[in-house]
């Protein structure tokens, strides 16, 4: 008899023949499953159909990612998570695997998808769309329909490079902005906040008193919601921004207006800023590029890692580390340590040592 519990669920695994059959007891107790092996065992040496009617049919992958998206990624999901992965589901997921069942979708087949995968997209986009994947058979064995995902690792990726504005490039950025987008790159260039949660940003999470912002909603596809964190974090304020922030005409609804007093969109704010950007003879960059200069500066001044992370907002101190190597002249303090030592040996040449000491010590040359 072979019979397993994964998941609180009772499973029948056994071979016949050369055969692997792998199933789900439809009475989840020990003893159930051993008469639910028996059964099944008896009907293929009869020749009958393997499955009776009565048992638990395994689903196609098109059937439960259709299934596990309703129930389960639309719920518990943001919407740029349920938007990304729709898209991997229906462009790379379902075509490649929608016609398999969950409990034969193997190591092997998800390494050749990857190798397929590899003469079009990159490694981060594979990776992705494995998450998704891998996600999906998980939630399948939570649900109790297969009884493990297969081990699968991900593709390597060289860490991505980023672009932020110098100090003298982000002045010029702002010299060039007036109005509702002086504000905005004001704002970006001080908080570190996401594009989304700018245009989320109230009065209401202003305090102007204790000069402090609170970051707690951000917009994604147009819909309200939570930061990307799910963490309301604390942003104090420098004295230019609230100078500005306090000298504001307006202080009600959304911070983020235009002249017609709408609320800021994605489109057409990255249009102003490439517009902004070439009055200040910069090369086109996103909102995303002030948020990284906020992290650069940050680190070139020598904030410590563990505060970047903070005001960024970061749910992995992984994520803040790509800002480490701008600390420069922190390593040259930790490397200073051994500055005295290196002074006694690059005078060593000057020094002449005998069982009795030092003599002839030319102090000119050290």
């Amino acid at each position: 008899m072979s019979v397993i519990k994964r998941s609180n669920k009772w499973w029948v695994d056994f071979s016949y023949r050369g055969v692997r059959y792998r199933l789900p007891s439809p009475d989840n107790s020990k003893n159930g499953s051993k008469a639910y092996e028996a059964m099944l065992r008896q009907r293929i040496s009869l020749g009958k159909n393997l499955i009776p009617d009565i048992t638990f049919q395994i689903p196609k992958f098109k059937d439960f990612a259709k299934k596990w998206f309703k129930n389960y990624v639309e719920i518990n999901n943001k919407p740029s998570a349920i938007k990304s992965k729709k898209t991997h589901l229906n462009g790379s997921l379902i075509p490649y695997f929608g016609n398999k069942r969950l409990l034969n979708i193997t190591s092997l087949d998800i390494e050749e998808f990857k190798v397929k995968k590899l003469k079009t997209v990159t490694a981060k986009t594979i990776n992705n769309q494995v998450g998704t994947l891998m996600k999906c058979l998980r939630t399948a064995v939570d649900w109790g329909i297969i009884d493990k995902v297969p081990i699968t690792k991900p593709l390597k990726v060289a860490p991505s490079e980023f672009d932020f504005l110098s100090e003298e490039e982000a002045n010029r950025l702002l010299q060039a902005s007036t109005g509702p987008f002086y504000t905005a790159i004001l704002l970006a260039l001080h908080t570190g906040m996401r594009f989304g949660e700018l245009m989320a940003l109230d009065w209401k999470q202003i305090n102007l008193a204790n000069r402090q912002i609170t970051v707690k909603q951000s917009f994604s596809n147009g819909i309200l919601g939570s930061t990307k964190s799910n963490r309301i974090r604390y942003i104090p304020m420098t004295k230019d921004l609230f100078d500005h922030l306090l000298n504001l005409s307006s202080k009600e609804g959304y911070v983020l207006r235009r002249s017609n007093n709408k609320r800021f969109r994605p489109k057409y704010s990255i249009v102003v800023l490439h517009d902004i950007c070439e009055k200040a003879k910069l090369r086109h960059i996103g909102w995303h590029k002030l948020r990284h200069t906020f992290a650069s500066r940050l680190a070139e001044k020598g904030v410590p890692m563990v505060a970047v992370k903070e005001l960024m907002g970061h749910s992995d101190i992984r994520t803040t580390m790509r800002y480490a190597h701008l600390g420069q002249h922190v390593l040259m303090e930790a490397i200073s340590v051994l500055e005295s030592q290196q002074k006694i040996n690059i005078c060593h040449n000057n020094v002449t040592i005998d069982n009795l000491g030092v003599s002839n010590f030319d102090s000119k040359n050290c």
